[in-house]
């Protein structure tokens, strides 16, 4: 496929279906975008702004296709110190630096490390999502009048429902417009999206953060912009690998990097927030059909063309209706084959998806609960492969030349085991160890090697190492001291 044909492909290719879910996006990201600035400490208009603007920026230079970018409760969380010590001026001085180091991530291609996060860890994060996704619409239904419990009930039946008459138009779409119609006509006194903060009534314009530029000024964002870029990068490159697998395509993930980097600086240029890829609204857009960058693009136009001009009508919608949305894209996120699986895969692997749910509900903090599932994965992995070390032994017919031939990976995990499989107190003239099916990894592989050498030379044996391949006699050659004039002193005697 030419590029001609890929660009027609990624925009044009499910024009229809991305248009549909781009407006379901755009009306649930409203909500969230002012729910998002109050967190933050910010007037609603500087999510509003980001959310619009990301969206967009994403569109056109992002990695993946059908995901939606834009102000997050995530990073929300991150700039509340920043904001109540220092004021909005500096957090949209960070919004950029934020995006320039997120550029640079993805221009030393640190988008390829999404290879060291494990499918357990992924199904986790996933899982962990969807319960903070539906924790945080319980503020919208714990105390409230039955009637929102009435209008939540009819909007998951809608949802659920309205799919089986047809799935020309997105069920969700139709939800909130058939429960805001009912809501006005009946005058139903329940809480809209007008309740959650004052709508911005104007476009928004090019603006410099108002910030000294001193090396002070630095040291008061550095901290946070390095915070929100990391965090912003981990939930936008999962939520890209949850997009690839729902919808069958593959991502470039560098690309991702620099998209949401480019995205970040320019809405802080415009006055807005720092913001990543959401979950929830990339479920939303593919379960409506989105599939391509046009349902980015409409997502944010109609969000800012709605919230701007459209104002009077957007304050009607009902929460309710938007909460059984969320709800849904809840319940349609949880990985509920992971609970079957518990019982058939590896304790290993249900144990790292099953702490990294628990960390990041219990923290809310999806870094610290990605980080410990990637952290247990490692030493599970480590321990895995550093048990299948083999070392058998073979002795001549006189006794006085034995072969030990090791087989495995020789790593820090394994380094103690591979030292002690071999027998030094055996008298030999000649000792041949056959390294052919082995690999020697890092500095704890290459320290066993040496103690093991020196051993059977103060023994009286001759050693002679054969079958090492390249990339491990590489190693050996520049950090081992068993071939070194003075060998026994750099080993430190011993």
């Amino acid at each position: 496929m030419n590029t001609f044909d890929s660009l027609h492909q990624q925009w044009l290719g499910n024009a229809r279906g991305d248009l549909l879910a781009g407006f379901v996006v755009a009306l649930a990201l409203i909500p969230e975008a002012i729910a998002f600035s109050i967190i933050a400490g910010v007037d609603p208009k500087v999510g509003l702004y980001a959310s619009f603007c990301i969206a967009v920026v994403t569109a056109f230079a992002g990695g993946r296709p059908g995901m939606i970018s834009a102000a997050t409760g995530a990073m929300a969380l991150l700039m509340v110190g920043l904001v109540k010590e220092h004021g909005l001026q500096y957090l949209l001085a960070a919004t950029v630096l934020t995006g320039v180091l997120q550029v640079l991530a993805g221009l030393f291609k640190l988008g390829q490390l999404m290879r060291f996060v494990s499918r357990s860890v992924i199904t986790g994060f996933v899982n962990a999502l969807a319960i903070l996704i539906f924790m945080a619409q319980l503020p919208e239904l714990i105390g409230m009048s039955p009637m929102v419990y009435v209008m939540t009930a009819a909007g998951l039946a809608i949802i659920y429902g309205f799919p089986h008459l047809t799935k020309a138009v997105p069920s969700p779409l139709v939800a909130i417009i058939l429960l805001t119609v009912v809501t006005i006509y009946f005058g139903i006194d329940i809480r809209t999206v007008g309740d959650m903060g004052e709508l911005p009534d104007s476009l928004p314009v090019f603006l410099l953060p108002d910030v000294p530029l001193t090396w002070e000024t630095l040291e008061i964002i550095f901290p946070v912009s390095a915070t929100l870029a990391v965090v912003g990068l981990l939930e936008s490159l999962l939520t890209a690998q949850i997009v690839d697998d729902l919808t069958d395509t593959p991502s470039d993930k560098n690309r991702e990097c620099v998209g949401q980097g480019v995205a970040n600086v320019a809405a802080g240029f415009i006055g807005g927030m720092a913001g990543c890829a959401m979950i929830g609204q990339s479920v939303i857009n593919v379960k409506s059909g989105g599939r391509g960058r046009l349902s980015a693009l409409v997502a944010g136009v109609v969000l800012l063309v709605m919230v701007v001009f459209a104002g009077p009508w957007v304050k009607q919608i009902p929460m309710a209706a938007l909460v059984a949305v969320m709800i849904m894209v809840s319940i349609g996120t949880f990985s509920w084959s992971s609970i079957a699986n518990l019982r058939t895969y590896p304790k290993s692997s249900s144990l790292v998806m099953i702490a990294t749910v628990v960390v990041t509900v219990a923290t809310h903090d999806l870094a610290k609960g990605v980080l410990t599932g990637v952290l247990l994965s490692a030493l599970f992995f480590a321990r895995k492969v550093g048990q299948v070390l083999h070392v058998e032994s073979e002795a001549s017919e006189d006794g006085r030349v034995r072969t030990y031939r090791v087989t495995g990976q020789v790593f820090f995990a394994s380094a103690n085991d591979f030292a002690s499989r071999f027998d030094f107190r055996e008298v030999l003239e000649r000792v041949r160890i056959d390294v052919s099916r082995a690999h020697f990894w890092d500095l704890s592989a290459v320290g066993a090697l040496d103690k093991v050498v020196l051993k059977f030379r103060r023994e009286g044996a001759e050693v002679e190492l054969i079958g090492m391949n390249e990339a491990s006699a590489t190693l050996v050659d520049r950090l081992a001291v068993h071939d070194k004039p003075d060998a026994e002193r750099l080993m430190g005697g011993h």
